[in-house]
């Protein structure tokens, strides 16, 4: 598919829209009910610090909803405040947020049903309303919606679109798209659906593994047996993220490195350049440009949370926690931070996983959900707190609020 041409029609299309409905102040109301906070604009006044009896609160300097996530939950209700009567879907959450996407199903908006893995658009019609989640949606899908007719709002975020365009310009100039994502992740299936030739790299030492098979095996391998066995174990390892027909022979000679803009911009910024590196000694400084293609687009908003992260760590604590849905790759990148830092951290989705008692109900880094009681230990205590990009400011203040009523009691 000429993914190009089919956005361009598509952005022609008076059946799409991205920009909204110029509904702002409308739904500017509904938006402060639901989802800010008098507290937490005290807190961001005072220093990002409460102190309530033996409590002692510390926020990140930044944390809690982006200005993507913003435009696109604000489109959400524009979107029905302007269609009143039509049937709207979302192909995915708006966001990762149960409390949000919970404020849209009060408000009659469905979402696309996934069984197995697979969304069933069965149920969609001609003249329905469907929104494209801020993190993006597939091409495939944007093609399927469109020729059954669907009205089409495009919540995406500009970054997300920033790196669309970037895994076309390898596509365009045949490059492969190493792409630094979780492969199931929504915004990394809508990435690659854009990409030509594409790998995905969860991680460092996924990067590490391709680099090493450019290096030494596979396209380096002067015996055809040993290059056959590297290929073969490669693709067993790669299979599942990898574009049909990938052939690592042929397709890890020209490389360009994009990445899911969630993900932990230390480690982005690492597999860059390994990657550089391992091109330089594989193709000599002469030929580097003809073989590695580099583009920033990590986002600033998960940059900014990072690194406020980091400082936040930096401070004496007795333990964190981190606000956030668990699918929220961002903010399970929050917690890793404090993980790494050795912090007694907690990864929580709602406030009403605090209590009641002295208990707390989390997701710990890599595990399933657990319980621990007593939660809070007895005296002084200093908690840091923040928020993955999708956590409204009301839901953080409910988090203190139970933390407070703990303390006091």
């Amino acid at each position: 598919m000429d993914t190009r041409a089919f956005k361009r029609s598509l952005h022609h299309s008076d059946r799409y829209n991205r920009r909204g409905f110029g509904l702002g102040d409308e739904v500017a109301g509904s938006l402060q009910t639901a989802y800010q906070s008098d507290l937490i604009a005290n807190l961001r006044s005072n220093g990002q610090e409460l102190r309530e009896g033996r409590l002692t609160v510390r926020l990140a300097e930044a944390f809690g909803f982006c200005w993507g996530v913003e435009r696109a939950v604000a489109m959400a209700y524009e979107t029905r405040r302007h269609y009143p009567t039509e049937r709207i879907w979302i192909t995915n959450e708006i966001i990762h947020n149960p409390s949000v996407n919970d404020h849209l199903r009060g408000m009659d908006v469905l979402f696309i049903p996934v069984e197995g893995g697979v969304k069933d658009f069965s149920e969609v019609a001609a003249g329905d309303v469907v929104i494209l989640p801020a993190f993006g949606a597939t091409v495939q899908e944007m093609q399927l919606l469109s020729e059954r007719g669907c009205h089409i709002v495009d919540t995406t975020c500009p970054w997300v679109s920033k790196v669309w365009n970037t895994v076309e310009k390898h596509k365009k100039q045949s490059f492969t798209s190493i792409i630094h994502g979780k492969v199931k992740h929504e915004e990394t299936l809508a990435t690659s659906s854009f990409a030509g030739t594409y790998l995905v790299v969860l991680d460092l030492a996924e990067a590490q593994m391709v680099c090493d098979y450019i290096l030494a095996g596979g396209v380096a391998a002067a015996d055809p047996a040993e290059r056959a066995a590297a290929r073969e174990a490669f693709m067993a390892r790669f299979a599942k993220a990898s574009s049909p027909g990938f052939d690592p022979e042929r397709d890890l000679t020209r490389l360009g490195v994009a990445n899911q803009t969630t993900m932990l911009k230390s480690e982005t910024e690492e597999i860059g350049r390994l990657f550089e590196r391992t091109m330089l000694q594989r193709f000599g400084p002469a030929e580097l440009g003809e073989h590695f293609l580099a583009f920033n687009t990590i986002c600033d908003a998960t940059q900014e949370r990072q690194d406020a992260m980091f400082a936040l760590v930096d401070e004496p604590l007795d333990l964190m926690v981190v606000i956030g849905g668990y699918n929220s790759s961002n903010t399970t990148h929050l917690q890793e931070i404090a993980v790494s830092r050795g912090i007694r951290s907690f990864h929580i989705d709602t406030p009403e996983r605090i209590g009641p008692g002295n208990r707390i109900e989390h997701k710990p880094l890599g595990g399933e959900l657990e319980v621990v009681d007593p939660f809070l230990p007895q005296g002084p205590i200093r908690v840091g707190i923040t928020s993955g990009a999708s956590t409204p400011d009301r839901v953080v203040e409910d988090v203190i609020r139970r933390l407070i009523a703990l303390t006091a009691a």
